[in-house]
């Protein structure tokens, strides 16, 4: 079956009624034929048929033996964090996702869960820094923001040979462009909410695991948490899912344009998007993932944080927003929003300038995005010019 064709298929029709759309059982608990003898349902927080059909839906796509749909993507960070006890360690991406650095040091360093930061753009650094102790590796392929590339399959068998599970953030590339489990990794975390779902109107996350040991302990934490996603948002998520491919296509196509366009502009310093042949690992995105994804950042320059602030305010196509992945283009300053909690130091050690504008591309068509892009750069060149001439002043008075 082709990779479309399994979006769409993937999902049967409702057994019950021959309905083509999952039903939304929206329901807290279900009437049993005697006490514990049910239908395979007693209570939506353990189980529900909406949910379950996300879950089996979130398993088969990523090629696990079983999927978990959480009420947020943190909610599912957390759902796998709960493996974890004190003593263990993880060894992080370096520069990771602000809300994964947020948990990881200000709700589970303090019970005694360590964490080591390391680049992982060369699988060597992995293997140096991993110990007896390291009970995960995470792992982001492309990164937040700065679009790192990382081998999974080499990390994979790095982590293997010390008895620690891979976690890879999926959540740029979606199962669509790149299938992590198929590369060796244990567990897929996604935030469904960016393009799983892709209509910026849910919040949800999700899990998918490789064995059956490892989906019975995310089972129970899962349940004992009750941190799950809600019929509806399930519903919502589902219905995104079956449009993905063709939506990322358009995304992906956009998100090249742009990189083109970017990388010759006078204004512009560094561009970052693994579909580029100057790319550090654009090689191992090339090998490892079906595409290269929607999300390219760039920095100025000159690295002043006025200058970002001003641009991501005056776009007109490009809405300044947190989140991504959805229909329409998305800009914002990784810096001051989705990574606002990471201390300054290890942002600028991870690539994360002060003047990153981090663009999400949706599926507009990418000359209006260009146009939107070149007037914006000439307003920055406008206030340049007019600093320039106020500085020039003050000096001569």
């Amino acid at each position: 079956m082709q990779e479309l064709t399994q979006f769409i298929h993937t999902l049967k029709e409702d057994p019950l009624t021959g309905a083509i759309s999952t039903p939304i059982y929206q329901t807290s608990t279900f009437v049993q034929d005697a006490p514990g003898v049910n239908k395979g349902f007693d209570y939506s927080r353990s189980n529900n048929p909406t949910r379950r059909q996300l879950e089996n839906l979130l398993a088969e796509l990523e090629g696990g033996v079983a999927g978990f749909a959480y009420s947020s993507g943190l909610a599912a960070i957390d759902g796998i964090l709960k493996l974890l006890q004190t003593g263990d360690e993880i060894l992080a991406v370096e520069d990771i996702y602000g809300g994964s650095f947020r948990m990881f040091e200000k709700v589970y360093r303090k019970f005694g869960i360590t964490v080591k930061y390391v680049d992982m753009c060369d699988a060597e650094n992995v293997l140096y820094h991993i110990s007896d102790k390291t009970r995960l590796v995470w792992l982001e392929t492309p990164t937040n923001p700065t679009l790192k590339i990382a081998d999974i399959r080499k990390i994979a068998t790095i982590s293997h040979q010390y008895d620690a599970l891979l976690v890879v953030d999926n959540t740029f590339c979606s199962p669509y462009l790149q299938k992590p489990i198929q590369l060796g990794a244990d567990i897929v975390v996604h935030s469904a909410t960016k393009y799983l779902a892709g209509h910026s109107d849910v919040i949800a996350g999700a899990v998918v695991v490789n064995h059956e040991e490892l989906a019975k302990e995310i089972k129970f934490h899962q349940n004992a948490s009750g941190a799950i996603l809600g019929p509806f948002d399930s519903w919502l998520t589902i219905r995104g899912i079956q449009t993905l491919p063709l939506r990322i296509r358009q995304q992906s196509d956009n998100a090249l344009k742009i990189a083109r366009f970017l990388v010759n502009h006078e204004l512009v310093d560094k561009v970052y998007y693994p579909g580029l042949e100057q790319h550090q690992n654009h090689h191992i995105a090339k090998e490892q993932q079906n595409g290269f994804g929607a999300m390219v950042s760039f920095s100025f320059k000159e690295d002043t944080i006025e200058h970002a602030k001003q641009f991501v305010s005056s776009t007109r196509y490009f809405k300044l927003a947190e989140s991504l992945g959805g229909l329409k283009s998305l800009i914002c300053h990784p810096a001051t929003m989705t990574h606002k909690s990471t201390p300054k130091e290890i942002k600028h050690k991870a690539g994360i300038q002060d003047s990153l504008v981090r663009l999400s591309l949706g599926i507009e068509d990418a000359t209006d995005l260009i146009q939107d892009l070149e007037q914006t750069f000439e307003l920055i060149k406008a206030q340049r010019l007019t600093d320039t001439t106020r500085e020039t002043a003050a000096t001569l008075s």
